[in-house]
């Protein structure tokens, strides 16, 4: 009898449903023209790709001009920065983000200090929320871009765009945000929000990997950084993803189901609920409640390594992450934790569970069984466990 799989990983990416799969399948055999040709089958990818511009476009009420299709979130967002900064150099050199950015946006800023432009990192509260006062008093005359995370990939953090957006309209400084964990998981309004470029992916929200998009207000100075073709309205060179595009825009279609949403809420919270009452010394990363994603869960445990709880959890068929998926093969402690104030001790004893719409309350029930037992026994393997009840010993 083959091992029960408890996915618990969609965080890092989320499978693709069936549905999504029927809808991209004829593009790859049937309709597989080039969207720039002129004959029948590139009419056709043409009229699917606009199609999916539009529901993508109207899922943030944005104008499908205002959609150019990506690889993803990491070309998305280096896009952004990027093009923004080396467009608008004439006005400032000056940028803003945060600490616990996703990788390729503090990396992207660190690449463009070597060019000579200075970046600010602004600190997040023990929660991992920016304050917009700290953002407004962090602006200069020079500051030309602001971008702050949306929903965070590590602790779940969702941060109020609307509040950021208006501080960066106030000061005419651009407002872009990475919303590729909170993407059809929290409500993203452009104008409301005063947001004018963001980064959306299709693999976390059970689209096919290799595809995402940036939105770009009407009126946002930037050039492209991709050059070829005329594609992407002259924004992105590039032969469009036909299928992953529609893949995507199925994949939105089918999240606007918000029962999704509060199914993952109430197992997300169960989950919680369940590990800090039967597993002591357990400690939540991240606020409670409707300010966090609904599908995200990390936990700290006291005088255990985070690889190995993930080891023993993958041996019991139960997929898990020690942070962002990006960082989890190194053996430095979450950058994300120990910005909201964790020990590098405490970081590293962590853990991260991010539910789907898949997820069922006995795959939930089954982490709560297991979970227990393995943060048990490693606890009792652990050098630190013995050492603290040798000096428990000798004190008394």
């Amino acid at each position: 009898m083959s091992q029960r799989l408890t996915y618990m990983d969609n965080g890092a990416t989320a499978k693709v449903s069936k549905e999504i799969l029927e809808a991209m399948q004829p593009y790859y055999r049937e309709l597989y023209g080039n969207a720039s040709s002129t004959h029948k089958l590139g009419r056709d990818a043409k009229q699917a790709l606009e199609d999916s511009r539009k529901i993508i476009a109207d899922s943030i009420n944005a104008s499908p001009r205002e959609i150019v299709f990506t690889s993803g979130g990491t070309e998305s967002n280096n896009f952004a920065i990027k093009s923004i900064a080396f467009t608008n150099r004439a006005k400032g050199n000056h940028i803003i983000t945060t600490k616990v950015e996703h990788k390729c946006v503090l990396r992207s800023c660190k690449w463009l200090e070597s060019q000579g432009f200075k970046v600010t990192y602004l600190d997040v509260d023990s929660k991992g929320f920016i304050s917009p006062e700290v953002l407004e008093a962090a602006i200069t005359k020079d500051t030309i871009l602001v971008s702050i995370l949306h929903g965070n990939n590590e602790v779940g953090t969702i941060n109020d765009l609307e509040a950021l957006g208006k501080i960066c309209k106030k000061h005419n400084v651009y407002f872009h945000t990475d919303a590729c964990q909170s993407y059809t998981k929290t409500d993203i309004n452009v104008k409301k929000q005063n947001i004018d470029l963001i980064t959306l992916n299709s693999h976390k929200i059970h689209g096919p990997k290799g595809v995402g998009a940036l939105y770009i207000r009407s009126g946002v100075k930037i050039e492209p950084w991709q050059h070829g073709g005329d594609h992407e309205f002259g924004m992105r060179a590039g032969t469009e993803n036909i299928h992953g595009v529609v893949g995507f825009a199925k994949a939105v279609q089918l999240a606007s189901n918000k029962q999704h949403i509060e199914t993952m809420t109430l197992l997300r919270d169960k989950l919680i609920s369940g590990v800090l009452k039967t597993i002591p010394d357990a400690k939540l990363n991240g606020p409670t409640g409707n300010k966090r994603l609904c599908n995200n869960i990390n936990f700290s445990f006291k005088a255990v390594e985070g690889e190995a709880i993930g080891g023993y959890l993958d041996q019991k068929g139960i997929c898990s992450s020690t942070g962002s998926a990006c960082s989890e093969k190194t053996l430095e402690p979450s950058y994300v934790l120990t910005a909201l104030g964790l020990s590098n001790e405490e970081a590293n004893g962590s853990l991260r569970l991010t539910l789907s719409r898949f997820t069922t309350e006995a795959e939930v029930d089954y982490v709560l069984t297991e979970l227990p037992k393995i943060i048990t026994k490693l606890r009792r393997m652990s050098p630190l466990t013995k050492a603290i009840d040798y000096v428990l010993t000798k004190s008394n």
